[in-house]
């Protein structure tokens, strides 16, 4: 029995050991982990928790008085600038603007925000910190409307490196005024500018200048106008004088814009020449087809009328006449004149028809001669009595024997006759053109189509 006893000692002993040997290796192994912890922590420290509370301490935001300008009192501060064009958002003749969307970006160097760094890296706040500090109290010149985006934050940017050097950037969206020369629409070119420049500080005080020059402005290679084609963008700058506050640097994003002719060759040049052709059609129509002729007119002059109010209707109303109004109202001129050229020949008709008739009732008789056909001469008549009596057979004369106190006669024109009579009137080719109503549609035919080709020629080669 006290054997049994012993051994049962000496197991318990043994568990005892090595319980004792797992619990002093947990501890170990514990004790390992948290030094490896701390040793990874240490390495990748969060430093907002080391600086929670003290960035205004570590950046002595209130030792200083950001009201004033850096070096206040001292030379002007150099601040650069350069700019990042988003998008060219629309270009509004009517109201004489252009809306852009930029990233707009300030260099400046504030010494009051210099901070020891070991690794000499920088550090970038939002713009809560703007609130705090000095900045450059840039505006845009002309503008009529413009804001900062804030969706889902201010899109604004505040980076300050170890040595004081700032930059401050922003997304702005600015809608300016740009003065427009429409003498040539639509086949002109625009140059719009957005100007920039401080409000309060002058030149002596703060200094505006693009950063690396032309290539500062910089600009998405995907902007694209539906009606303009972007030739170029360049920046320039120069002094704007105030009578009451001074001088004041100014920086300028210029750009130039071509505009698209093919829109306005399919809504405006082609209608309007194609209503001019159709005006023509009505020098080829009968001159007694009153109805289709009138009609004719006057749909082309109503169609010219509308394309001339349509295009007025969507530009500005300015005091100065522009391409397209020369065209268009000289093409309405044509078609005017077509119309009356229709009147002329239907009243030099009608009125040569008045003096036949007249003619044959004074002449008249009853000799069994045709009516058409007859004159009474009591030998006094002009030449062109004699030629109406031409085409007359001599069967239709009187006889010989009978001599009333007013003969009738008839005179047959021989070719040489005709042929003299044809070397008289040579030199009266208006004259015949008149008394002939068919030669003016006649010479219409050529006079309209070439004088309307002679215009645009001249037109295109002025104003393309």
């Amino acid at each position: 029995m006290p054997y049994f006893t012993k051994l049962l000692l000496l197991i318990f002993c043994l568990v005892l050991l090595v319980e004792s040997r797992k619990h002093r290796r947990r501890r170990w192994t514990s004790h390992l982990d948290v030094q490896r912890a701390s040793h990874i922590f240490k390495k990748n420290r969060d430093l907002t928790k080391a600086w929670k509370g003290k960035t205004d301490q570590l950046l002595r935001v209130d030792e200083h008085d950001f009201t004033m300008r850096p070096a206040f009192g001292g030379p002007a501060i150099p601040v650069g600038v350069d700019v990042q064009v988003e998008s060219l958002d629309s270009i509004s003749e009517v109201d004489m603007d252009f809306t852009m969307t930029l990233y707009l970006r300030h260099y400046w160097k504030d010494e009051r925000l210099s901070f020891p760094s070991t690794n000499n890296k920088s550090m970038t706040f939002d713009g809560r910190l703007v609130k705090k500090i000095w900045v450059p109290d840039v505006f845009f010149v002309h503008s009529k409307r413009s804001f900062i985006h804030d969706t889902t934050t201010d899109n604004i940017m505040l980076r300050v490196f170890p040595d004081g050097h700032v930059l401050y950037s922003m997304r702005v969206t600015v809608t300016a005024m740009c003065n427009m020369d429409f003498s040539h629409f639509p086949l002109d070119s625009q140059t719009c500018s957005l100007e920039l420049e401080s409000y309060a500080y002058t030149d002596e005080d703060l200094m505006l200048y693009w950063k690396n020059g032309n290539e500062s402005l910089k600009t998405d290679e995907k902007i694209s106008l539906s009606q303009f084609l972007i030739q170029k963008f360049h920046t320039t700058s120069r002094l704007a004088f105030y009578s009451s506050t001074g001088w004041y640097n100014r920086l300028y994003i210029n750009f130039t814009l071509r505009r698209h002719i093919f829109f306005f060759l399919l809504q405006t040049y082609f209608p309007a020449t194609l209503m001019v052709m159709l005006s023509w059609v009505s020098f080829w129509i009968d001159r007694r087809a009153v109805p289709a002729r009138v009609s004719l007119g006057i749909t082309t002059v109503l169609t010219m009328s509308t394309i001339i109010t349509g295009v007025n209707a969507s530009m500005p109303r300015v005091s100065y006449i522009k391409a397209v109004d020369i065209y268009l109202w000289v093409s309405f001129v044509f078609v005017f004149l077509s119309v009356l050229e229709y009147a002329a020949v239907n009243y030099l008709t009608t009125v040569q028809e008045r003096k036949e008739r007249k003619l044959r009732e004074r002449f008249s008789c009853s000799c069994g001669i045709p009516h058409s056909k007859t004159m009474m001469l009591d030998g006094n008549y002009s030449e062109s009595d004699a030629n109406s009596l031409a085409g007359y057979t001599r069967n239709q004369m009187a006889p010989e024997d009978e001599k009333p106190e007013k003969m009738v006669v008839h005179l047959a024109m021989s070719n040489e006759s005709n042929s003299s009579r044809k070397r008289g009137l040579k030199g009266h080719v208006g004259l015949r053109i008149i008394q002939n109503t068919h030669a003016i549609d006649k010479y219409s035919r050529l006079i309209f189509p070439g004088t309307y080709i002679f215009f645009n020629l001249i037109y295109w080669s002025v104003f393309s």
